[in-house]
């Protein structure tokens, strides 16, 4: 199953917004047999700015995501390192 580039794109993209170190965003896709795992990294300086206050950053990112993955066969994951 190919990954559609565009949730990749799309978590890069709303990460590099909220960061102040935007060129340390990277985002890395990981394969399981049931479901797809993207990991968003940033400086550890900006990780806190993508999870938010009481993780409320880090949830709308994932239902953006879950969004756009619903014509996924698969589940997407987001994890925030």
């Amino acid at each position: 199953m190919d990954m559609d580039p565009s949730l990749e794109e799309l978590v890069s993209f709303i990460a590099e917004q909220l960061v102040e170190a935007p060129d340390k965003v990277s985002v890395h896709r990981k394969e399981t047999r049931r479901t797809t795992i993207l990991k968003l990294r940033t400086a550890p300086s900006d990780t806190g700015r993508v999870i938010g206050r009481n993780g409320r950053v880090a949830n709308a990112m994932r239902s953006l995501v879950h969004v756009a993955a619903r014509d996924m066969d698969r589940p997407v994951i987001l994890e925030i390192d």
